[in-house]
């Protein structure tokens, strides 16, 4: 998800390999690095919340 190689969806930057003056960018900046992985931890966060209510669930059933 992270690696600084190659354009597209989630890898690299979102250029589909165009940059004015013929640049191709492969790493992202520090920013993009912190924005991609803030946006990971909310998901994170999400999943947690998923399979917390799941267990809260289960356990009311059991």
């Amino acid at each position: 998800m992270f690696k600084g190689h190659d354009c597209g969806q989630r890898r690299g930057c979102y250029c589909h390999g165009h940059h004015p003056g013929g640049f191709h960018r492969h790493f992202l900046t520090a920013a993009e690095k912190k924005a991609r992985l803030e946006e990971y931890l909310k998901e994170l966060q999400a999943e947690v919340k998923a399979v917390e209510e799941r267990l809260k669930e289960l356990g009311e059933g059991a």
